[in-house]
């Protein structure tokens, strides 16, 4: 898990040096393997109807539950990768 996380830790210093900003479904995709890599499954409550933004990052997150550390690590990795070459 060394490498991959050693990788994670790289893709989210690369994920800075993008010339275009991702739109907002990669932005929340990116968001969620994040939250997930590294606290777990989504945890409190969701957020309120009118809070827009956070609403959408707890449901992000939350569709995301049981997936384990080393696979959110990897998905993310390979989006910022994937990100990169475009």
């Amino acid at each position: 898990m060394s490498d991959l996380l050693t990788l994670f830790t790289q893709a989210q210093a690369d994920i800075k040096t993008l010339a275009e900003r991702p739109d907002n479904q990669v932005l929340l995709q990116l968001y969620a393997l994040y939250k997930q890599a590294t606290a777990g499954d989504a945890s409190g409550e969701r957020p309120g109807m009118m809070d827009f933004v956070n609403r959408a990052k707890f449901d992000a997150w939350d569709k995301l539950k049981g997936q384990s550390t080393e696979t959110a690590m990897q998905t993310y990795v390979d989006l910022v990768t994937k990100l990169l070459a475009e």
